[in-house]
């Protein structure tokens, strides 16, 4: 089995609901996310997967959070932007470009991670 790893950074404002503390007030972080792909099978040119290829499909998930505020986007409108629904999100959406997906790790800070995959 063969394991990649990607990484790209993205900026964004948010506020989590439900919350007592610091965190339910607006701020903002510049997140680390990691895509991960996972496969057994590789191309004519010994590859699982570009590397090209998964960072420019991330960019393109990652373009649609950079520089905003996720509490305002239709996908989480009423629900609290954790690390948690952030990574899954970011999973879903590469998931429908790099079928070989096998996991999103999104870190807030760096000692604070969260990861969704299927299993």
């Amino acid at each position: 089995m063969f394991e990649l790893k990607a990484q790209m950074y993205f900026a964004a404002a948010h506020h989590l609901l439900n919350y007592e503390g610091e965190c339910e007030n607006q701020h903002g972080h510049n997140w680390l996310v990691e895509a991960y792909v996972k496969g057994e099978t590789l191309d004519k040119s010994n590859i699982l997967v570009d590397y090209k290829v998964l960072k420019r499909e991330l960019k393109a998930v990652l373009d649609l959070l950079d520089h905003k505020d996720l509490n305002e986007l239709p996908y989480f409108k009423g629900e609290s932007p954790s690390s948690e629904m952030i990574s899954m999100f970011i999973y879903n959406k590469l998931k429908e470009r790099i079928v070989q997906l096998s996991k999103v790790s999104v870190w807030e800070t760096a000692t604070s991670c969260a990861s969704y995959f299927e299993e």
